[in-house]
């Protein structure tokens, strides 16, 4: 088993990757939905964030008002800090769960960790190959306002609270430039994918 970090800034299009990674084989297992999961209703994570962030955090029927729990924690620092506390050791445990299950199932399989704050959390030691979407800051910027409809001023703030473009490059073993089209995405990620094929001894049927 070839066991994969995928990481890049926001707006790079990481997701894009993952999606098509994914449709050429790989078991992608993605951090994001984790985080939300183990805040559901009724799980240990949601009573710790209520616990340490008051009920003013969830919806009338019970749920993680993300909205608001965003508000609180978005630029300051030691807030964000007690929510990953909480959140980020259920997601890794998840994660290493479902990699082992992946495994199991597949001893040749390629498995991607989907991991956006793979380089802030320290987390490339974990990762046979780490591979880092890269895209130019005005590029994400663009994207951002763009096609999630942030204002300019929230997207540069949202780039500035991740790990530096310089940084993530630093720990990637596997860069994928994305400031084109998505012909040369599918062109990119299919290479890419010969490669992860080669290093886990697999046939690549591209």
């Amino acid at each position: 088993m070839l066991v994969v970090g995928l990481t890049g800034g926001i707006g790079s299009g990481k997701s894009e990757v993952a999606r098509r990674l994914a449709a050429l084989g790989a078991v992608v297992i993605d951090a994001d939905a984790i985080a939300r999961e183990v805040v559901e209703p009724g799980t240990p994570g949601l009573a710790q964030v209520v616990e340490a962030f008051g009920s003013d955090v969830l919806t009338a029927d019970g749920s993680l008002d993300r909205d608001r729990l965003a508000a609180v924690v978005f630029g300051d620092d030691a807030q964000r800090q007690r929510l990953n506390a909480i959140v980020h050791p259920l997601v890794g445990a998840a994660m290493i769960e479902r990699t082992a299950q992946a495994q199991a199932a597949d001893p040749d399989a390629v498995v991607v960790n989907d991991v956006p704050l793979l380089v802030e959390g320290g987390l490339s030691d974990r990762y046979d190959v780490v591979i880092v979407v890269d895209s130019d800051p005005g590029t994400q910027l663009r994207r951002l306002v763009a096609q999630r409809g942030m204002t300019e001023l929230d997207a540069k703030a949202r780039i500035a609270v991740q790990a530096t473009r310089e940084q993530r490059l630093a720990a990637a073993d596997i860069v994928v430039a994305n400031d084109g089209d998505l012909a040369d995405l599918d062109r990119s990620v299919r290479q890419v994918w010969a490669d992860l094929s080669d290093r886990a001894g697999r046939p690549n049927a591209t």
